[in-house]
């Protein structure tokens, strides 16, 4: 009885959060305490069961962030890198990309929010496909999901970690990136190839700030600087760009990444109180909340035994190689819809129990599925694919947004085949 409240209970807190705009950390939450009393596990447990250090990671990073936003690093780091460029369509592409990527391995869980409103114009002026520049930002963004320091890779690594599976914080996060990378590159080639035939002579400049628009409205999206403005390099911007790529390269080496961001946060505030007021608002608050509650709700299905009676189920299926393929198509497709951290969450201790039996890699197992679980984010249903949605200057969004369905329902397909093929199948021989 408690094994199936806590499995519809699950169930109720993933479709709730994902037909209304509840976060479903808050659901989380309240799931943990009442499952936990339904199953024996006093309140103080379910309390002590709350994942503090991701608390602080998440925190401190996004603070750090709001740091680098409030003080114009970011602004410094794309009116440069687009100066680079110098016209060239393709390398534009390419650049979105690479930006995408940098932002989101920094801790930046807006990375396409902040460059969707520079990106999407530019597409238009220079005569850009307004699909590949959107989906060359959600990639890039997707391939560094897995970072030390995002969202992504503390929650993956504190589930992993629970389990006593011992998996390198570089192999998760680069069996992603080359995945996201070698999609861009196919989408490059099938979308991209007239871009190396030359474009307008005049340099790119980034365009004003703008109001959301589109279906669902621009969520998250922070307004570029003006074409007008220039960004200057002041010490407080290199001070801050130092502290981030320090940040970063510490945490590949086992650094408490939380407490070492709560650190240069704070250094740079104290040291130009007056000019961060406003980076607490950039922490990511329902980021936290989505993460922590999530991750102390599975604590509790772990304690009453609930994850153990469903990686029992997925067990019974016969062919723990199967039963892999299976679980990472059913995570690309629920994740396409909704959260990407929820079903996540879900995933993981599901996939435990197959690798009991060692007939197939935890590792390649573990990589694939997060793996799954972020590229299918480019749907027009996710916060990415709305933010994209909303930016692009298009004269038709519902046939663009029908665009977006028909390169998801591809993503859906082929990531899970993909990382199945190469990831999970070779270990399993």
């Amino acid at each position: 009885m408690v094994h199936t409240l806590s499995i519809l209970v699950l169930v109720a807190v993933f479709t709730v959060a994902t037909l209304t705009p509840v976060n479903m950390g808050i659901l989380a939450f309240v799931a943990a305490f009442l499952v936990g009393t339904v199953s024996g596990v006093t309140l103080e447990d379910v309390l002590g069961y709350f994942p503090g250090d991701t608390f602080v990671l998440v925190v401190g990073i996004t603070l750090l962030f709001g740091v680098a936003k409030v003080n114009g690093t970011i602004d410094l780091v794309v009116a440069a890198s687009l100066r680079l460029v110098k016209g060239r369509r393709w390398a534009i592409v390419w650049l979105m990309f690479g930006l995408a990527a940098v932002l989101m391995s920094l801790g930046s869980v807006l990375a396409v929010g902040m460059l969707a409103p520079i990106a999407m114009p530019i597409a238009a002026r220079y005569r850009i496909n307004p699909l590949l520049m959107g989906m060359m930002l959600s990639h890039g963004a997707l391939s560094t999901a897995f970072s030390p320091i995002t969202v992504y890779g503390a929650f993956s690594s504190e589930l992993v970690s629970d389990a006593g599976i011992n998996l390198s914080p570089l192999l998760m996060f680069v069996v992603p990136f080359a995945f996201n990378v070698v999609i861009a590159a196919v989408l490059f080639l099938v979308l991209g190839r007239d871009l190396f035939k030359g474009g307008p002579d005049d340099r790119v400049e980034l365009p004003g700030p703008q109001e959301p628009t589109g279906a669902g409205g621009a969520v998250g999206t922070i307004a570029p600087p003006r074409a007008s403005q220039a960004v200057e390099v002041t010490p407080m911007r290199l001070l801050t760009l130092t502290g981030m790529l320090a940040l970063l390269v510490l945490g590949a080496f086992g650094l408490d990444v939380g407490v070492a961001a709560f650190v240069v946060a704070t250094a740079l505030l104290l040291l130009a109180p007056n000019g961060h007021k406003s980076s607490g608002e950039h922490i990511a608050w329902p980021a936290v909340l989505l993460v922590c509650g999530m991750l102390s709700y599975m604590a509790v299905l772990q304690e009453n035994g609930t994850l153990d009676l469903l990686g029992d189920a997925a067990v019974a299926l016969g062919s723990p190689v199967l039963a892999a393929l299976l679980l990472c198509l059913s995570v690309a497709i629920v994740s396409a819809f909704g959260s990407s951290i929820g079903t996540l969450g879900i995933a993981l201790p599901l996939a435990f129990p197959l690798l009991a039996g060692g007939e197939i890699g935890a590792v390649g197992f573990i990589v694939a599925l997060g793996f799954c679980s972020t590229v299918v984010d480019v749907s027009p249903f996710s916060t990415n694919g709305v933010i994209v949605l909303a930016q692009a200057q298009v004269p038709d969004k519902r046939r663009f947004q029908r665009q977006m369905l028909g390169y998801t329902g591809l993503v859906v397909v082929g990531a899970p085949l993909l990382s199945w093929a190469v990831a999970i199948l070779p270990s399993s021989l």
